[in-house]
């Protein structure tokens, strides 16, 4: 008998065991562990096949292997039916055992019970299971590390705010899931910095906050991982707080806005008792404004036990979710204080009233602007007389009344004469101080039932109640008269002119507009007619005013159009008979309106202020006709008249100097002819700009001497080389002795003070005899030829002639 037969000691093992017969497979012994485990009695279970406990196909296909095969044994994890049908998970393990004397051998079949190890193995699963789903639903992205860095674990939040591309989600390239986190954050450096340090210190707990380049803002927490006491690794979660971020932004802001804000903001509770004021509010309400903290809004405002004023504020939140209106405030003095108040309710998801806002702003000045704003509204701020609008009214119902009555009224359009050059010498203030002195000197030439408005400028208009013609004329001499009386400001004594245009209702116009646009047109008419005068409106006038818009009109298109050009008038040296310069004059010719002349085309440009456009066009055709004359070996001098306002453009001298440059002109072959109306406006400056001038070399002349308010000192302190005798006392010779004593005293003053003298208008050998014999030196005019165009003018230059031809100097180059 073997050990296995002749001990019992198998049936103190743990394991269950069965001795199975190689031949037939069938049951030779169990122990009491085998009892146990099949819940059946050992005798029951001997003498049975094996395959009575195999309860897979697998477990049946391995007992009907060979026994060399089954020798070979076996380790697996089955199952085992018990008595009551019940499967067993077992560990399993066959192997050959000897078995008797004579050297037999058996199969030992042995099992485990795994019952409660796979019950505990499920349970863990289960956790396991359980814990990663945790870990996918949590609303922070998790990353678990080792501290190599290796990651252990993420879940799919943090690939979500990552946004972790999916091939770093399967690939396991820990190095290239940790480069694209970096490559997300706006501050890369700051970020490698930061990581860094945290993996210096591994029990270090830390919370940053990251930028992301896509503007998302996380929160990044990180504390270590501990095993047994020791930091094994470290666990990282990121949480999505952009939309805190600007929650708290706004908070911020709200607060700041809260405090600083102008309006004054108080906030109360549901119950409309006040919670807290802003600084505003406390200085809008004044020392008292602490009491009424706890107290009910409505208190702010006196109306503590109004109950229809809350009634009314609910009824707006209710309707609105505010309410709007102006209140009084009373003040620690006892004075009120007018407010707009906006209160506005704040509820909660269910609609119930949580909170309110109440905005207040001071309308104190707002009405003291809205009262001024009323005063202005019908007088004029400088003079404080009344405006257009309140004239309006006060002619409507003159008008109304005139309908009724059958009786008519006379508006006086009155502009001041030359006044802007008070503004220009003395300053806009005293000028501003000026027209209230005109307007109070107005105001007595007028009765109570008349009106005295200022339109704006110089310009007054006056109603006449039930004034005709002689009444009109009558008044408006009366304010010709006064306005001359001498006014004194600032111990200076001046006087003032002005024209006035007269226009009737109801024949001249039915409504207020119409009657100031012709009363303003006969006044214009006044100064073109010399000013200081008055005038009645004609109808005419419209026409020739319509006239005068289409020349201009016609004006500004003739340069573009090519209808203007330059010509050339020759000056000729009195004695030789040679020609020393010329004076280039614009012609225009015109489709429809003919040959213009100059002297009607020229004033119009100069009250246009087109007289600029059209003396820079000028000056750039005669310079570059000089330059030719000058390369063509023929140089003489060209002459440009040049207006007051012309002269006046900041750019003139830089101008000048360029068309030199351009056209390779020598500044000695270029003249500029001026007015003394240039030398005596803005003297200082225009002495300057002379001197430039003159310094250049370029010639100055002073045109129409003699016609103008000459002050003859400015020709003893300017540089002017030339002086023009105006055309006008040059026409009388010989016969009128007057004209004879000027150009005398013109040309003997000139030889006096070394400056040239030309004399204009030369159209008769008399004339030109005359003048050579009070030795004049220069003449210019039809005598020698008229204005001409460029070849023309010319081919003049080339063909010289004899000096005597007929008993007459003809003229030759110089």
């Amino acid at each position: 008998m073997t050990d296995l037969q002749s001990h019992g000691w198998l049936d103190g093992l743990q394991e269950a065991v069965w001795l199975v017969d190689e031949a037939h497979h069938l049951i030779l012994h169990a122990n009491a562990a085998a009892e146990r485990l099949v819940g059946m009695p050992v005798a029951d279970m001997v003498g049975k096949p094996v395959l009575g406990l195999a309860a897979t196909p697998q477990d049946q296909a391995f007992w009907a292997e060979p026994p060399e095969v089954i020798a070979a044994g076996i380790h697996s994890y089955t199952s085992l039916v018990r008595a009551n049908g019940l499967l067993v998970p077992v560990d399993r393990h066959v192997t050959r055992v000897p078995w008797g004397q004579d050297g037999r051998t058996a199969f030992m079949l042995t099992m485990l019970d795994r019952s409660a190890q796979e019950a505990t193995e499920h349970e863990l699963e289960t956790l396991l299971s359980e814990l990663r789903a945790t870990l996918d639903s949590a609303a922070d992205g998790m990353l678990v590390c080792g501290l190599d860095r290796s990651v252990r674990a993420f879940n799919q939040r943090l690939a979500q705010l990552w946004g972790l591309p999916r091939h770093l989600l399967v690939e396991r390239d820990d190095a290239a899931v940790y480069a694209f986190m970096a490559s997300q954050v706006a501050d890369a450096r700051v970020y490698a910095e930061r990581m860094a340090a945290i993996e210096r210190e591994p029990m270090q707990e830390s919370t940053d906050i990251l930028q992301l380049r896509g503007g998302m803002v996380l929160e990044m927490r990180t504390v270590p991982q501990f095993r047994q006491g020791r930091a094994v690794g470290r666990v990282y979660s990121y949480r999505d707080i952009t939309r805190q971020t600007e929650i708290q932004a706004s908070l911020r802001l709200a607060a700041r806005v809260f405090e600083s804000s102008l309006d004054a903001i108080f906030i109360a509770d549901s119950q409309h008792r006040i919670m807290r004021m802003n600084p505003g509010c406390e200085r809008l309400v004044g020392p008292a404004a602490k009491a009424f903290e706890g107290c009910m809004a409505a208190s702010l405002f006196g109306g503590g036990s109004d109950a229809g004023f809350m009634e009314r504020v609910q009824q707006g939140w209710s309707r609105d979710g505010f309410w709007e209106g102006e209140l009084w405030l009373p003040r620690d003095n006892g004075a009120y204080c007018a407010v707009q108040l906006s209160w506005v309710a704040l509820r909660d998801d269910e609609g119930r009233l949580v909170q309110s806002i109440g905005f207040m702003r001071d309308l104190t000045l707002q009405h003291a602007a809205q009262k001024r704003i009323e005063e202005l509204a019908y007088s004029d701020v400088l003079t404080g007389l009344p405006n257009r609008l309140l004239l309006s009214q006060r002619v409507d119902t003159a008008i109304q009344g005139a309908r009724q009555s059958d009786t008519g009224f006379a508006i006086l359009f009155l502009d001041l004469d030359r006044f802007k050059i008070i503004n220009d010498s003395l300053g806009h203030p005293f000028g501003d101080r000026v027209l209230q002195l005109v307007a109070e000197r107005l105001q007595t030439c007028l009765r109570q039932t008349d009106m005295l408005c200022r339109l704006g400028g110089d310009e007054f208009v006056i109603y006449l109640h039930g004034g005709d013609a002689p009444v009109a004329e009558s008044v408006a001499r009366r304010i010709l008269d006064d306005m001359l009386k001498p006014f004194m400001l600032d111990s200076m004594g001046f006087s003032i002119q002005c024209s006035i245009g007269i226009a009737l209702y109801p024949q001249d116009g039915a409504t207020l507009d119409d009657l100031i646009k012709q009363s303003d047109t006969a006044m214009y008419r006044v100064k073109e007619r010399g000013r200081g005068s008055y005038g009645f409106y004609q109808p005419q006038m419209n026409a020739n005013l319509l006239a005068r818009m289409q020349m201009e009109h016609a004006m500004r298109q003739a340069l573009g159009l090519q209808r203007m050009a330059v010509h050339y008038q020759p000056q000729v040296n009195m004695a030789t008979g040679r020609i020393t310069g010329a004076e280039a004059l614009i012609r225009w010719t015109d489709p429809e309106f003919g040959a213009v002349s100059p002297g009607v085309f020229i004033p119009l440009a100069e009250e246009s202020g087109y007289i600029v456009t059209l003396g820079a066009w000028v000056m750039e055709q005669a310079v570059r006709e000089a330059s030719v004359w000058m390369h063509s070996g023929m140089p003489i001098m060209i002459s440009v008249n040049v207006s007051a306002l012309e002269f006046r453009q900041p750019d003139f001298v830089d101008r000048i100097t360029r068309l030199l440059a351009v056209h390779q002109l020598p500044p000695t072959l270029l003249e500029l002819e001026l007015t003394e109306t240039i030398l005596l406006q803005d003297a200082q400056e225009m002495e300057q700009r002379l001197r430039v001038l003159a310094d250049l070399g370029i010639g100055l002349a002073i045109d129409d001497f003699g016609t103008g308010y000459s002050s003859l000192a400015y020709l003893k302190k300017l540089p002017i080389h030339k002086l023009k005798i105006d055309q006008s006392f040059v026409r009388g010779l010989p016969d009128d002795d007057g004209d004879r004593a000027i150009v005398s005293a013109i040309i003997s003053m000139g030889r006096a003070m070394h400056i040239e003298v030309v004399a204009e208008g030369v159209e008769t050998e008399t004339q030109q005899a005359v003048l050579q014999q009070m030795l004049c030196e220069h003449y210019q005019g039809f005598l020698c030829a008229p204005g001409l165009p460029a070849e023309k003018f010319r081919a003049m230059l080339r063909e010289p002639l004899p000096l005597k031809a007929q008993g007459k100097h003809r003229p030759i180059i110089s």
